[in-house]
């Protein structure tokens, strides 16, 4: 067994809590690729900022977990000689499914797992995840766990529809789960399709979708409930359209691809959302560079 400490990695409880005291979420990148890994340590370093890394199932199985770990010793490493002096950065699993693939991220360094029982009725959801809790805790490792249902498909994550968390659902799910942080549904959703045209206007100038507003009345509710204790919000991805549209004008396909608006991200930081997963923005960002047509290169022998 490997603890995250030997690897110079750090837990997201202290991270939390000063988000929340200071108004602000972390954001967790999903990566599947050491390029992903590297821009993700370079951004944290040059904005001074902690980081969440994270790996979905799917991704943990390509990468394979014995690699893996010392890509996440490799990170801190690299932020140190990027010159950060005390690194945070949290390797975390996203989507975890079952006890046994949380205690094995847990055995091989993972400083962070999500255990997400959400497809599962209300009980079964907090007994599986009270059961990866008592073996997280043990071993001083935060758990996340989700209550409501995002739609969209994001690696094997996937749902037609989506299902708003129940504020009065809350107190007794955290309460009895023993979980540290919860993913909650107000209206994101997974992969670059966050909205249907249907639940849409256009802006009447650039023909491009506004999508509807977060359900930002679920979201205060629950933190009046449970004040102080760290949301998380999944399939937050804001989609640029300059990536859509450099997609699209080399041969891509993306119509009406749609996220989540910033300004909507940042009002949801200023409550108790302490951290913010994206994934489809990093996918969006290389596959745009990689559509780019190719700039020759040219060079002038050197004088005999």
């Amino acid at each position: 067994m490997t603890s995250y400490k030997e690897l110079g990695l750090v837990n997201t409880r202290a991270m939390f809590a000063k988000a929340i005291k200071g108004g602000y979420a972390i954001p967790a990148f999903n990566f599947n690729t050491l390029e992903q890994m590297q821009a993700i340590v370079q951004a944290s370093v040059e904005t001074k900022s902690p980081v969440i890394m994270q790996v979905s199932k799917g991704a943990r199985n390509y990468a394979n977990g014995t690699i893996l770990r010392y890509m996440a010793q490799g990170a801190v490493e690299y932020a140190k000689e990027l010159g950060c002096e005390h690194p945070q950065i949290v390797l975390h699993l996203d989507h975890g499914d079952t006890f046994e693939l949380c205690k094995d991220c847990i055995d091989h360094g993972f400083s962070s797992v999500m255990i997400d029982g959400s497809s599962l009725p209300y009980e079964e959801n907090i007994a599986l995840t009270k059961k990866v809790v008592e073996y997280a805790h043990a071993h001083d490792v935060p758990v996340e766990a989700e209550l409501g249902v995002l739609a969209g498909v994001e690696d094997e994550v996937s749902a037609a529809e989506s299902h708003y968390t129940k504020p009065e659902e809350v107190i007794d799910f955290s309460t009895r789960s023993g979980c540290d942080s919860l993913a909650i549904s107000i209206g994101t959703s997974h992969g670059a399709y966050k909205f249907t045209p249907e639940q849409c206007t256009r802006d009447p100038k650039t023909g491009r979708l506004v999508p509807p507003p977060l359900a930002f009345d679920i979201l205060h509710e629950i933190e009046k409930k449970l004040p102080g204790f760290p949301i998380v919000l999944h399939g937050a991805s804001s989609v640029p359209q300059e990536e859509v549209d450099t997609i699209n004008k080399y041969g891509g396909k993306l119509p009406d691809a749609v996220g989540i608006p910033e300004d909507q991200l940042r009002e949801a930081s200023k409550s108790a959302v302490c951290k913010i997963n994206i994934d489809s923005d990093s996918r969006l960002a290389m596959t745009a560079a990689s559509t780019l047509p190719s700039i020759p290169v040219t060079s002038t022998p050197a004088s005999i």
